[in-house]
């Protein structure tokens, strides 16, 4: 694989993903909105804690998503 940058990386690995039968995600804002807990993302699984707690179902059971910094 010719580099090109991360952009193509992100874009790659999403795809992949996708390809697995993942639902995209997009990437989500580093100051959480809907969390006192954080007062910034640091990790890309932050935003999904509703996800892990039952709080709510998430759109699929797969799902995919590349936390841009």
């Amino acid at each position: 694989m010719k580099w090109t940058g991360l952009n193509e990386l992100r874009e790659k690995f999403l795809e992949f993903f996708e390809s697995k039968g993942c639902l995209r995600l997009p990437s989500f804002s580093l100051v959480p909105k809907d969390d006192n807990s954080l007062l910034l993302i640091n990790s890309g699984m932050a935003p999904m804690k509703k996800y892990f707690t039952g709080e709510v179902t998430p759109p699929r059971k797969r799902v995919t998503t590349c936390q841009k910094c």
